[in-house]
């Protein structure tokens, strides 16, 4: 399958014609393209363009192309953009885009979604304090941003108007028209968050000239940066305004062509700033300062007392989400263990210091507070948080959101589940039937009953002349386990470790390799490598393999190593990424009662 063809453009101020009539000259020469992202003013500078780009809205004039604009201000942005908010068909929580007419999309606030198998990030509006209704962006569409920077995986696009702070290099870009006064720093909070995100490209607008900067190395990812500045379209300098990429989404891409850096990388112009901000003295620090906001994003909900007090006091971000600040007992903010406690456990940050989360059903995280697991006898201690979290967990027996369709057989403690979206036909999850993080630290009884199905399993495949990989990735924000069961051809059994090994390789470590007599003793001695403070990735292979790996705190690890690996092994680049798998609950009901019927004579909860 070959890459999404992607047209960039910066601010098109309402020059929908001559916008268009460029897309499709280009689309019919180097084309076909698959959509156009407009970044900057997208909306007229005056009112004589306004007819014009209503032909668009109304109807009177084609779209070529499909379109998304965060650019929302402008002569008739407010009237056009509160019709489309009160649509009935843009009601509910979308970040996909509010329709405006055919082909064209306003990406509203701030988001996440999936483009042409991209993982694409936007910030709409630009910085103001004057609480326009569109046009700029809020502290709550920057939070989410932050929410989503912490979700495993690579974003492949981020979207903003404004400029970073200290984007340029001035002495590799002499061209950069002189008459443009140091522009390139217009928006501090759109440098924090490209930080903080590390897109594969940062598109931005509102500046009137072309720039493309030479890749830049980010801190803690093994990925480059690449920004591109956009002209508005139809400008008199001739500023290019409409710009082509062909990026291959990094869910398909293997770890070595993620890490791979051009000749001509730098690193990363963001450093300097940082450490700028880190050396001044703190007492001329509000709790509004740029400097700050990098480390801790979220006001104390007056609803958490437990948390801060009601006086506007901010929890330390650094300190909750990774138990140390670099900032020590010079921080002005909270160092609080509870809610470094109830991070650990998965709790949603916007849940814990707003009281409420933004980011709707899309929020992998927890929305209710936590007690903590027995890690020796995987039994919960006292208090009702496990009632709530199940209700909110996607894998909980109890819970209204579960899947239910997709399970396939039930036991006392364990239920086994077709993958959604899964790798190959087949694709099993073995899960807890309580809301336990992981299955290593579960007590003997569990682990008798895991032994088992994975034997019933193992027999099952093996009727089929195929071999099965069991893995699991712990994190310590997991919320609720799951053991993938993977079958392989027999043929591919003898090079699956090396594959496994490759892989470890190039993301810089090496697994720690065992084999056991038996199947399910190797999990005997992973119990004893497990850490439930640290994260944990293991295989078990066939042979009585195990492979483990225990990841450091500043380790880059991709939450789907174990897939890709498998799709890899597979030449099934094309599934790494499970959303691009994704069938109908029609064909999963189907797929779902097919194996029940070919795992009857296997299944040990018959």
């Amino acid at each position: 399958m070959s890459p999404p063809r992607i047209l960039l453009c910066g601010d098109v101020l309402g020059r929908l014609n001559q916008l268009y009539k460029r897309v499709v000259s280009v689309n019919k020469s180097a084309g076909p393209f698959d959509a156009l992202l407009c970044v900057g003013q997208f909306f007229p500078d005056s009112t004589e363009q306004l007819d014009e780009f209503m032909d668009y809205v109304e109807g009177r004039s084609v779209i070529p192309l499909s379109t998304y604009f965060i650019g929302d201000y402008g002569v008739g942005a407010a009237k056009v953009l509160l019709a489309s908010s009160r649509d009935s068909g843009n009601q509910g929580f979308k970040m996909d885009g509010l329709k405006i007419c055919a082909n064209l999309h306003w990406l509203k606030g701030s988001g996440k979604f999936t483009l042409q198998g991209l993982s694409l990030t936007y910030l709409s509006g630009r910085r103001s304090s004057d609480g326009l209704q569109f046009g700029t962006y809020t502290q709550d569409d920057v939070d989410v941003l932050r929410a989503i920077a912490e979700e495993p995986g690579v974003i492949d696009l981020f979207l903003t108007n404004e400029w970073p702070t200290g984007v340029t290099n001035r002495a590799a870009t002499p061209d950069i028209p002189p008459g443009v006064s140091d522009p390139f720093g217009s928006d501090s909070t759109v440098s924090e968050l490209v930080v903080e995100i590390k897109p594969r490209y940062h598109i931005a607008g509102t500046k009137g000239v072309f720039y493309a900067r030479e890749p830049y190395s980010n801190v803690d990812a093994v990925h480059v940066t690449r920004f591109l500045g956009l002209g508005s379209v139809g400008n008199k300098e001739k500023q290019k305004f409409i710009h082509a990429i062909s990026p291959i989404p990094s869910s398909t891409m293997s770890a070595a062509e993620i890490s791979m850096k051009p000749p001509n990388t730098t690193l990363s112009p963001y450093t300097l700033t940082e450490r700028k901000a880190e050396a001044s003295d703190s007492a001329k620090r509000s709790s509004n300062s740029v400097s700050e906001s990098q480390y801790w994003r979220y006001d104390v909900s007056q609803k958490r007392q437990k948390y801060g007090t009601a006086d506007g006091n901010k929890l330390c971000f650094k300190f909750t989400s990774s138990g140390s600040c670099p900032r020590g007992e010079k921080c002005n903010f909270h160092h609080d263990m509870d809610a470094r406690e109830q991070s650990q456990r998965g709790v949603c940050f916007d849940f814990l210091n707003k009281g409420k989360c933004e980011r709707g059903p899309d929020c992998s995280f927890k929305h209710s507070l936590q007690n903590e697991v027995d890690s020796q006898s995987g039994k919960r201690r006292s208090g009702n948080a496990g009632t709530n979290r199940s209700k909110e967990c996607w894998f909980c027996l109890s819970s209204p959101n579960i899947e239910s369709h997709l399970i396939v057989s039930v036991g006392e403690s364990f239920y086994c589940a077709l993958a959604k979206g899964h790798l190959v036909p087949d694709h099993i999850l073995i899960v807890p039937v309580e809301h336990f993080p992981n299955t290593l630290s579960l007590g003997p009884e569990f682990e008798t009953e895991i032994n088992r199905l994975q034997n019933c399993l193992r027999k099952y495949f093996k009727s089929q002349g195929k071999e099965v990989v069991f893995f699991e990735w712990v994190s310590k924000r997991s919320t609720h386990a799951n053991l993938q069961a993977v079958p392989i051809p027999t043929s591919r059994s003898h090079v699956v470790q090396n594959i496994f090994d490759m892989a470890a390789e190039k993301l810089g470590f090496k697994f720690v390799a065992s084999k056991s007599d038996a199947p399910g003793e190797g999990r005997k001695s992973l119990r004893t490598q497990f850490d439930s403070n640290r994260s944990f990735f293991y295989a078990e292979l066939p042979e009585c393999v195990t492979l483990s790996h225990v990841i450091e705190e500043t380790e880059i690890f991709p939450a789907q190593f174990g897939r890709e690996v498998l799709a890899g092994l597979l030449n099934m680049a094309d599934k790494a990424d499970w959303r691009n798998c994704t069938h109908s609950k029609e064909e999963e009901t189907k797929m779902a009662e097919e194996f029940k019927i070919r795992f009857e004579n296997f299944d040990p909860n018959k």
